[in-house]
């Protein structure tokens, strides 16, 4: 790890955008936080009669405030959506992860805000869609992964799905997928001048991850059971395997000569080294691995395998990935404080990110945040007089 070193403003490869970031869980913020350290200036608009999120974090830890400024607004109020209009006039993206109508009701849709900027990138991300019969349904990860199908391909044979953590349909599906089409439609403005609407279905773009696993299913490469394929623990040689001391070793030696390695190095018996895609085999071959694998802790595991392609790796937890040597050489994590975090990735060879820190590191004074939307100091004043700005 090393501290985190902001560099200058504007050096990052998005460097003069302007994003408002509509607060909200999930996808959005972690959106608005990459955004953030790619060097976009973002702004925080958050309900002062709303509930920042049901995890309370501190500040150190709170990613959803780091790297921007924060406005605490009355979103109920008429002169506040003419408010957030007006910052929309002058912002190049406006992202919100609320459920249908909402940003409607409040007078911020998409057509009051391209109305006042033309040239805005109008960016929302819900879980089911603007319309059709889930639309209006509440739901988290778990949620759009049973509905996208993934849900039902994860786990053991005989077994119930498991759910990924929240980094398919949330992060991977929502976040990544809303980045994507943020910078597709800021390329397309700078051919054509008009901004547009990215319009983002958790469960949609979760599916989209899923391709390659559906392109399977149609050519019979993949079944629909779960945990009997290739991918998904249904073969011996791409699973984990529980060690003497209690842990675990990934084993992912899918390519002929990655399992000879490992094979030769375990060391497995002939017929099994032999018969590799023999799923005959697979069942014995499965037992022989975990039998021997139980002979030595993880980490004697990791020495015996370092320095080859046999693609076996120790499980590590959170605590140890940071530590890892390949992470430390990398600079892998950086430490904000006292949050150890991982650092900005992609990598940029002449405008590196930023790792952004707290808020509350560099709060700046309200008239300061709106001087750069152009609201005068005495207009931001009578605004927070009248209880419209927090």
């Amino acid at each position: 790890m090393v501290p985190a070193n902001p560099q200058e403003p504007g050096r990052g490869p998005l460097a003069g955008l302007t994003v408002i970031e509509m607060a909200g869980l999930g996808p959005v913020p972690l959106a608005a936080l990459m955004l953030s350290e790619m060097g976009a200036a973002v702004l925080r608009i958050e309900r002062s009669s709303a509930g920042r999120q049901f995890l309370q974090l501190p500040a150190e830890h709170d990613i959803d405030r780091h790297g921007r400024d924060v406005l605490v607004v009355d979103l109920k109020r008429p002169e506040c959506t003419e408010l957030v209009l007006r910052l929309a006039g002058k912002a190049d993206f406006l992202i919100e992860g609320f459920r249908p109508g909402v940003m409607e009701r409040l007078g911020l849709g998409p057509d009051a805000a391209l109305a006042r900027n033309p040239a805005l990138i109008y960016g929302r991300v819900t879980g089911f869609g603007q319309d059709g019969p889930l639309a209006d349904r509440a739901g988290h990860d778990i949620t759009y992964l049973a509905y996208s199908g993934i849900l039902h391909a994860i786990g053991h044979d005989g077994e119930r799905p498991v759910p990924p953590l929240n980094l398919v349909a949330d992060y991977g599906g929502g976040t990544m997928m809303l980045m994507t089409g943020l910078l597709a439609a800021l390329f397309q403005r700078s051919r054509g001048g008009k901004g547009q609407v990215v319009d983002l279905a958790m469960v949609e773009g979760a599916s989209m991850l899923a391709l390659p696993i559906q392109a399977a299913m149609a050519s019979d490469l993949w079944n629909d059971r779960r945990g009997v394929n290739l991918l998904d623990s249904g073969c011996p040689f791409y699973d984990t395997y529980e060690t003497a001391d209690g842990r675990h070793i990934a084993v992912g030696c899918l390519e002929p000569q990655f399992f000879a390695e490992f094979a030769r190095l375990l060391p497995l018996d002939q017929q099994f080294a032999a018969g590799q895609y023999d799923q005959k085999l697979w069942p014995r071959m499965r037992e022989a691995i975990a039998v021997r694998v139980q002979e030595k802790s993880r980490d004697e595991w990791d020495r015996l395998f370092a320095g080859t392609d046999a693609c076996i790796a120790p499980v590590l937890s959170f605590a140890e990935a940071r530590q890892h040597p390949h992470n430390r050489a990398r600079n892998a994590f950086v430490d904000v404080g006292r949050f150890t975090r991982p650092a900005p990735a992609p990598r940029f060879s002449a405008t590196p990110s930023t790792v952004s820190e707290p808020a509350s590191e560099n709060r700046r004074p309200v008239a300061s945040i709106l001087a750069r939307f152009g609201v005068p100091e005495d207009e931001t004043e009578a605004l927070v007089k009248a209880g419209v700005i927090g």
